[in-house]
């Protein structure tokens, strides 16, 4: 088996930082502007240094940054881009998953033949991306997914790691806890008060320890990852039928406005998708992982077809408010549509509520402009709702 995970450096940020040259070089921050109650959404590696991250508070993030240059989110910019870089990773292989926007894990198990060694694959897919949209990325090459995608992170940005049969183990113990992807800061606090701090002395204990300790679910994640196993941290991506975007928060988040801005965002990511396929879709999920791993998937069908990227952050937002205490952190959210079709048959105008179907209407039309005209950037107020001043329940 052979894997590939590639991840977009500094994905939003770039993108400005290349469609707009005088930005390279300086400190890109893209979210709700200063001022306001809302928080970033990504930011380039000269903002990093600064000590602002993703989900961090807006005025945080003035404080660190006051030279920053603040960017508002263009999503169905960054759509664009992607959809372009994707194709570049399925002209390399059928067998990939898109975990999000930026990032995806390719199965190149068989295609030496095409490619050539890994190493040398992964060198010419850089290369193609970077010749058709200007952008870097980092890929991590392993036996199995989970390796591969800390191999990603190594030795960003531009990065090229690849972790040999065999030397798994090495490459966990070199990581070390910290970085283990699914160990979030009160975990990783949790885990140094047992005395279990790096991965070899995990390694000791018995799997029953782990789970009496930890919860039967991430006593056993943990059991593997310091393995280097992979414990099938994509084994539940959605088949072909649907479609779902979510993300994965660096430490584990519970203030609303972070949650309502990542959820709006991933509804937009969604919908776009099913615009390309023509597609529609009545039913709703909305997935949720806590501290402690368990994942928990909440469905709602509809009688009429989901119609706007609005309508379904609104559907998913009123799934999580029914089925998890607001305040309570998570680590996961995601959102997606089930049973898609691809053909326009059910759409009948007098089934939707009207609000919707207009939503529906400019999405479509600024969508299709932009597929015509890829250079043409066009942003509509209100095709977005406020990224600010949500409500608190």
């Amino acid at each position: 088996m052979m894997y590939f995970h590639v991840d977009m450096d500094a994905f939003f940020a770039s993108v400005e930082q290349q469609d707009h040259p005088e930005l390279r070089g300086k400190p890109v921050i893209v979210g709700a502007r200063p001022g306001t109650r809302g928080v970033v959404s990504a930011c380039s590696y000269e903002a990093r240094a600064c000590g602002v991250r993703s989900a961090m508070p807006i005025a945080e993030a003035v404080r660190k940054c006051p030279e920053g240059i603040f960017l508002p989110v263009r999503m169905k910019r960054y759509m664009e881009v992607s959809q372009h870089i994707m194709e570049v990773f399925s002209s390399f292989t059928p067998s990939w998953i898109s975990i999000s926007i930026d990032e995806a894990s390719l199965d190149m198990t068989g295609t030496e033949a095409l490619w050539g060694s890994p190493e040398g694959a992964a060198t010419l897919l850089k290369k193609k991306v970077r010749e058709i949209s200007g952008l870097t990325l980092s890929i991590g090459i392993a036996e199995n997914r989970y390796v591969a995608k800390l191999a990603s992170e190594y030795r960003k940005p531009d990065g090229l790691y690849r972790v040999y049969p065999g030397e798994e183990i090495p490459f966990i113990d070199t990581v070390g806890l910290k970085k283990l992807w699914g160990i979030g800061s009160k975990t990783l606090h949790r885990l140094t008060e047992l005395g279990w701090d790096t991965p070899a002395k995990i390694r000791e204990l018995p799997l029953r320890v782990l789970q009496a300790r930890l919860g039967k679910a991430f006593g056993e994640f943990l059991y593997q990852i310091v393995r280097g196993t992979d414990p099938g941290i994509y084994s539940d991506e959605v088949k072909s039928h649907s479609l779902s975007q979510e993300t994965t928060f660096s430490s584990d988040i519970g203030d609303i406005r972070v949650l309502k801005q990542t959820l709006l965002e991933l509804s937009h990511q969604v919908m776009f998708r099913l615009y390309r396929e023509n597609g529609w879709s009545r039913t709703v999920t909305l997935k949720v992982r806590d501290p402690h791993f368990t994942t928990r998937t909440f469905r709602r069908t509809l009688p009429h077809p989901i119609l706007s990227a609005e309508e379904l952050f609104h559907l998913g937002w009123e799934l999580f408010q029914e089925n998890h205490p607001l305040g309570k952190e998570i680590r996961l959210i995601g959102i997606g549509l089930e049973q898609v079709e691809t053909n326009e048959g059910p759409f009948q105008g007098e089934l939707f509520p009207a609000e919707y179907e207009k939503h529906r209407s400019v999405e479509k039309v600024v969508f299709e402009l932009q597929q015509k005209h890829p250079s043409l950037t066009l942003k509509k107020a209100s095709l977005l709702p406020p990224r600010i001043n949500f409500p608190e329940s």
